[in-house]
């Protein structure tokens, strides 16, 4: 297993460690300083955690090494998603709510985490971003039943390859049995005022109807 160096951290939000964990994954060739801006958006109540990706590349970081746009290598994927597990581990215990927000490779990361292990997660936002199949991790029927799901795609993203972005929207449409909010934006590769907006109110419906059943 390769070993990576220890987590870096952006976080906002509220500072309790009772509040639900919303933990941003920002996109290949970024870092966590970019996507912790999402928080000043979204439920003012919850604690919000940007993950820095633990592969340096290029400029910024990236989640997996991979043989393609969204097609991760197997064995990479495996390593980092053990090595986000033991910071998770730390952070939340079991018990404290935590949803995934992923973008771009981000989101890849997002679905491979909640894939591997459904049960640990209170719901994940996979936006402009591809699930990653044939990577190691299940994609079997029902392996994601009754799991909450935000999906979005913009109609003319030109970086994540259609073939991949509509494999994902089927899925979790369909065979996944999640129980999944699908948006389809105009735009391209990003997070429009409109997706933002629906993952706003898809994250307070979530963390508000997880506290009144706990």
């Amino acid at each position: 297993m390769t070993t990576f160096a220890p987590a870096v951290v952006a976080w906002s939000g509220s500072p309790y460690d009772d509040r639900p964990l919303v933990v941003l994954l920002h996109g290949r060739g970024s870092d966590e300083t970019d996507i912790i801006g999402l928080a000043d958006h979204l439920p003012k109540d919850l604690t919000y955690e940007a993950v820095r990706a633990p592969i340096a590349e290029g400029g910024g970081y990236a989640w997996f090494a991979n043989r393609g746009i969204g097609r991760p290598i197997a064995e990479s994927l495996a390593d980092t998603m053990a090595w986000f597990r033991s910071w998770l581990d730390e952070v939340a215990p079991a018990g404290r709510p935590v949803v995934l927000v992923g973008f771009s490779g981000g989101a890849a990361f997002a679905g491979g985490l909640v894939l591997d292990e459904p049960g640990r997660y209170t719901g994940a936002a996979v936006l402009s971003g591809t699930l990653p199949f044939d990577a190691g991790v299940p994609t079997t029927p029902g392996r994601l039943a009754g799991l909450p799901v935000l999906v979005a795609h913009g109609e003319t993203d030109m970086v994540i390859p259609a073939d991949l972005l509509g494999r994902t929207w089927s899925y979790l449409h369909g065979e996944a049995e999640s129980l999944t909010t699908g948006v389809l934006d105009p735009g391209g590769h990003g997070i429009s005022h409109d997706v933002l907006r629906e993952l706003q109110i898809w994250l307070g419906d979530l963390t508000t109807s997880d506290e009144e059943s706990s």
